[in-house]
């Protein structure tokens, strides 16, 4: 079950979820609007290889904004530091009317991790984005079963984290 609004607030005020900073006008009836932090890392290689560390810059947002470019994944962060040890959060584009692709796969925060969370947003018609802007929502699940809390390589994150899957121990390489 999704929490609503007014349970994201009590549920925050008793230190069982964390939305910092938080904005009440961000409550929504069953999510927060979360807002763009002030960077993007993108690829600068054309392919980019699962099994290896891809090129990347990070760039900053200027204040007059940015276009990203049509076809190339960027990827941002929250400027807010959100997660739980009692729920599950999910983050949804919050602006698809405008143009962003945001979050198209990986919307789902494990238990326990708390940061920044890395989204991706990927553009076909170039919109401007803006630090600040509210891109993502985020929503708050209650689990079943017994909890066991992430402790991976993102945790604590503050902006956006390039792809770490190359770290992982695979079968293949065992």
């Amino acid at each position: 079950m999704i929490l609503t609004g007014p349970d994201i607030n009590a549920e925050r005020k008793r230190g069982r979820l964390v939305l910092d900073p938080f904005d009440p006008k961000r409550v929504q009836p069953n999510s927060y609007d979360l807002t763009l932090g002030p960077t993007l890392v993108h690829y600068t290689g054309d392919v980019l290889a699962i099994q290896a560390e891809n090129p990347f810059v990070e760039v900053e947002i200027p204040g007059g904004g940015f276009l990203p470019e049509p076809l190339r994944i960027y990827l941002g962060a929250h400027a807010e530091v959100i997660g739980s040890n009692h729920y599950v959060p999910r983050s949804a584009a919050g602006r698809a009317r405008s143009g962003p692709f945001v979050h198209c796969t990986a919307d789902l925060i494990d238990i326990g991790s708390i940061g920044a969370s890395t989204f991706q947003l990927h553009t076909v018609q170039p919109p401007k984005v803006y630090a600040g802007d509210r891109l993502e929502q985020v929503t708050f699940t209650r689990v079943h079963g017994d909890i066991i809390l992430y402790d991976g390589k993102h945790q604590d994150s503050r902006g956006a984290q390039p792809s770490k899957i190359h770290q992982d121990k695979t079968a293949a390489a065992a």
